[in-house]
């Protein structure tokens, strides 16, 4: 469909043929107009009458392209406006229609000024050259000094002629006035009419739509309307002494290239920065209400922030304990998969394969392991312990610091001397607070000296439990008697994927041992283990606060439909004087996301607040509030402001400008 015609000078300005509108179907339809057949000239001035209802109302709104015809007809300088869709009746009623109401129908809000200036700022005319004329406008209408106040500190005659000023703003080449007087004492419509002829003599096609013949008689032309139906039309009293000559001083007129052509390049920028204004000035007004429609979002996004910010810090937890395991290292275990039955009874991996591995060049350093359980006395204590045989290398690999006394080297491995290191655990369980450097620990049948004291490693024991190591090679002459390796564990150079050595350690053993007797396990796969579960974790509990951020953005939405309900007259007006669809929903829906954005903003203020409470490491809710949180928890934000406001100001522009107008 058009939205785009330029009115035709060669053709009537207004022609219907035909014309009918009926509301509802079926048995309830109602007629209210019949087969209306009209023709109105430029320049002319007309006065349509008729008793409450005729139709006179209904006929007015379809010739200002608030309303279309059930049947029929509706030409404006011939163009049918049946073929424009709703974006191009608004163009009609924002470039060549002007509406003076009965009741004003101002928006409050504003100020004098604001309301004349509106039309134009739809219009895409550039704020200086519109407060120019605007300002002009009230001037002339002797409202200069008025502008700044708004409607209800204005009288009621005052009120009309900001009406007036309003309609004259793009131009106003058609004036449809709706019972100009009937709200005006007698002096001020006495004044309005003669405001109206003069508004003739400039040129400025009239249309009246009033019932009171004394009003009419100002016309050249009446109109009479009954129960939906011309049933007169005739000439009136335009020659009255209350008109003024065309010489008498005129109100500035705006050509149409101005109104038109003159549009600033930056024009749809303003419709959004005046739908921006709107939306602030509309929470600002309904303090409590937009309080309450930013909670929901506020408790949303602290949840989600916050849930973000537990499953990171949840994240580094688990990524600090991998690290104290040593994240690059590879372990080989007999059997040819993980759980394998018969791997007790391969005896394959061997001190050779030890050397055969210290020999690559992507190896750091490797240690053979066997483990043993033992009792261990001291004095009068007895405990049951897991005795680990390791080899010099082993605290190395595994990154175990010392924390006193010294790891047992190569040449204490070579000897099978009867020495060990144990953990930190074992040192409080057998000797509390004496320093155990030194002294004797009989583990099993065999006195072995303490010669140091490691860190916990939480990878060699299960929780609760105590240990201690020692070469491998008096575990094994000295306790079992097995010369079999029970694992191999290697640390991989700086730098070397773990890929790539996984895939040489595997090929050199299979070679060695003729078959894939063994299994591997890097440390990479428990990382990606714990990631992976980590991240289930955090799917979960942001799933939901996401909950929480959709009950939020409900509360949104059924807020937003109030406020379209409360705002319904206001949206008639707005397009009356020329708002595209595309402009109310914006107003609308740049509210709902203005709502949520401060919203979100204060749950990330609320999140960054709480999450410090959690902020040591040390702490079993460990929270992390990254930027990456802060982007994802206000992103969100205005997500819900777009998806839950959209609707609602979908239902906004979707309303018929007439329906809304007479709603209050």
């Amino acid at each position: 469909m058009n939205t785009s015609h330029p009115l035709n000078p060669g053709t009537a300005l207004i022609e219907l043929e035909r014309v009918s509108r009926t509301y509802g179907s079926g048995d309830t339809a109602l007629t209210v107009l019949h087969d209306i057949d009209l023709r109105i000239e430029r320049g002319d001035m007309v006065a349509i009458v008729g008793a409450s209802g005729s139709g006179k109302s209904t006929l007015m709104n379809i010739l200002g392209c608030l309303d279309t015809p059930s049947a029929g007809t509706y030409r404006m300088a011939g163009i049918a406006t049946d073929t424009l869709d709703p974006d191009g009746l608004a163009r009609l009623r924002r470039e060549h229609l002007g509406f003076v109401f009965q009741r004003y129908q101002l928006l409050n809000d504003l100020s004098a000024l604001a309301n004349v200036e509106t039309p134009a700022v739809y219009a895409g005319i550039d704020p200086a050259r519109r407060y120019r004329r605007a300002m002009h406008l009230l001037e002339r209408l002797g409202l200069g000094d008025r502008a700044s106040h708004r409607p209800t500190e204005l009288s009621g005659g005052q009120q009309q002629r900001v009406s007036v000023a309003r309609a004259l703003m793009n131009g106003g080449q058609i004036l449809l006035a709706d019972e100009p007087t009937g709200a005006l004492d007698s002096q001020s419509g006495k004044a309005l009419m003669t405001l109206l002829h003069e508004l003739h003599a400039q040129g400025h096609t009239i249309i009246i739509v009033t019932h009171d013949m004394e009003v009419a008689q100002h016309a050249r032309r009446i109109i009479e309307l009954r129960d939906g139906r011309v049933v007169s039309d005739r000439g009136g009293d335009w020659t009255s002494a209350d008109a003024p000559t065309a010489t008498s001083p005129s109100l500035p007129s705006l050509p149409a290239t101005e109104s038109q052509g003159l549009r600033h390049p930056s024009a749809a920028l303003d419709r959004l920065l005046e739908a921006f204004r709107l939306a602030m000035r509309s929470a600002a007004t309904h303090r409590l209400r937009s309080f309450l429609t930013m909670l929901g979002i506020i408790v949303g996004i602290a949840s989600v922030a916050c849930m973000v910010a537990r499953g990171e810090g949840s994240r580094q937890t688990i990524m600090n304990h991998i690290r104290q395991f040593g994240t690059d290292t590879i372990s080989l275990f007999p059997g040819r998969m993980a759980g394998d039955l018969h791997a007790g009874a391969i005896h394959t991996l061997s001190l050779a394969d030890v050397r055969a591995l210290q020999a690559q060049p992507y190896v750091d350093s490797v240690t053979p392991e066997v483990t043993n359980n033992e009792t261990l006395r001291v004095a009068d204590k007895a405990v049951t312990a897991t005795v680990h045989g390791t080899g010099a290398d082993y605290f190395r690999v595994h990154g175990i610091p010392i924390i006193a006394g010294r790891a047992f080297d190569a040449s204490l491995v070579e000897s099978a001397s009867p020495v060990t290191v144990i953990d930190q655990k074992t040192q409080q369980t057998l000797f509390g607070a004496d320093s155990p450097i030194g002294k004797v620990i009989l583990v099993g049948n065999l006195p072995c000296h303490v010669i140091g004291v490691s860190g916990t490693n939480a990878m060699a024991f299960s929780p609760g439990s105590l240990g201690l190591y020692m070469p491998y090679s008096s575990v094994m002459s000295r306790m079992t008697g097995a010369y079999n390796l029970q694992s191999v564990t290697i640390r991989l150079a700086d730098g070397v994927p773990s890929n790539a050595a996984l895939a040489g350690i595997s090929a050199l053993i299979k070679r060695r041992h003729g078959t894939a007797d063994f299994t591997t396990f890097s440390s990479d796969t428990f990382l990606k283990i714990a990631t992976a579960s980590n991240e289930s974790f955090r799917i979960f509990i942001s799933s939901i606060a996401l909950i929480s951020l959709i009950v939020g953005g409900i509360g949104v939405m059924n807020i937003m439909l109030v406020s379209v309900t409360e705002r319904t007259h206001e949206i008639g007006i707005r397009m009356a004087v020329g708002a595209r669809r595309s402009d109310i929903r914006n107003q609308f829906l740049i509210e709902a996301i203005w709502l949520c954005a401060i919203g979100g903003l204060i749950g990330v203020v609320l999140a960054i607040a709480i999450v410090r409470l959690f902020s040591n490491p040390h702490s079993h809710f460990y929270m992390v509030l990254s930027m990456n949180s802060i982007g994802v928890a206000f992103a969100s934000a205005v997500w819900v402001g777009v998806v839950f406001g959209y609707f609602p100001a979908r239902q906004a522009a979707r309303l018929s400008p007439a329906e809304a107008l007479i709603r209050e």
